[in-house]
């Protein structure tokens, strides 16, 4: 997948909000990458357009040949809210997308069930969501996104919302199902020590109109164990990260920058 020249304008009461300006990004089979920067900088808009799910100003984007023009049914997404539905149980929630396509939800179940049992929710396969913690929810929707095998999978700031060892965990989880998978994963965080942990390649974006400022290569094999983030070459990315958003003019002490995006 690549997005070449990918501009992207709003308009405001007194003119014309530039969200992001001429921003060049491939992401190659099975690659992980992170995206950071400040608040406001583009990132989230930037996920949205390259999944399809909004159309950018200038610029486009493409999977081989075949432009991007609309939401891509192939590609799995996932939120900072679940958005699962209290009515349906676990499992049917996780099946949701083939009723909602008219498909059988049979041929899938077994799938279904074997994506719970993978992030450790086969015992509440048959719970509703509002019997859960807000991390058992996550782990639902991870495998609702999952479920259809698809080959990229887009995730804004999915885990933003939970504690620090929730938080943690789930990382785990995911880079173990993405590893083992070989799926494209474009994931947008404030999390530096997450982008870290999780990602081939870290992104960092500058203030609007967001650009791509820079990248940094994680050169650990993947997936990691939770324990890498104390290895001096881990510390040594994070650090440089760090540094380069600091560059940007937002200061990153606590590994975390800004709030929404």
């Amino acid at each position: 997948m690549r997005a070449a020249g990918l501009t992207k304008e709003f308009p405001s009461g007194d003119g014309t909000i530039v969200a992001l300006d001429g921003v060049d990004l491939a992401i190659a089979p099975g690659e992980f990458v992170s995206v950071l920067g400040p608040s406001g900088c583009g990132k989230s808009t930037m996920l949205t357009i390259m999944a399809g799910l909004d159309a950018p100003t200038g610029g486009e984007v493409t999977i081989g040949d075949r432009p991007v023009t609309g939401p891509l049914l192939e590609a799995g997404v996932m939120f900072q809210r679940d958005l699962l539905l209290d009515w349906r149980t676990c499992e049917d929630n996780v099946l949701l997308q083939f009723q909602m396509r008219g498909l059988p939800t049979a041929p899938h179940r077994e799938r279904a069930r074997e994506l719970l049992e993978m992030v450790g929710m086969s015992r509440f396969a048959r719970r509703f969501p509002r019997e859960l913690s807000g991390g058992m929810r996550q782990r639902v929707a991870l495998c609702r996104a999952l479920v259809h095998r698809p080959p990229l999978l887009f995730m804004d700031e999915p885990f933003g919302a939970l504690d620090a060892l929730t938080r943690e965990n789930l990382n785990a989880e995911l880079g173990g199902l993405a590893a083992r998978a070989g799926t494209s994963v474009l994931f947008v965080t404030h999390g530096i020590d997450e982008a870290a942990f999780l990602a081939d390649r870290v992104v960092v974006m500058s203030p609007r109109p967001g650009r791509i400022a820079g990248e940094v290569r994680i050169g650990l094999p993947r997936p990691r164990p939770v324990d890498v983030r104390e290895d001096p070459e881990f510390v040594a990315h994070t650090g440089r990260l760090r540094r380069m958003l600091a560059q940007e003019g937002r200061p990153a002490a606590t590994g975390e920058v800004g709030a929404d995006a």
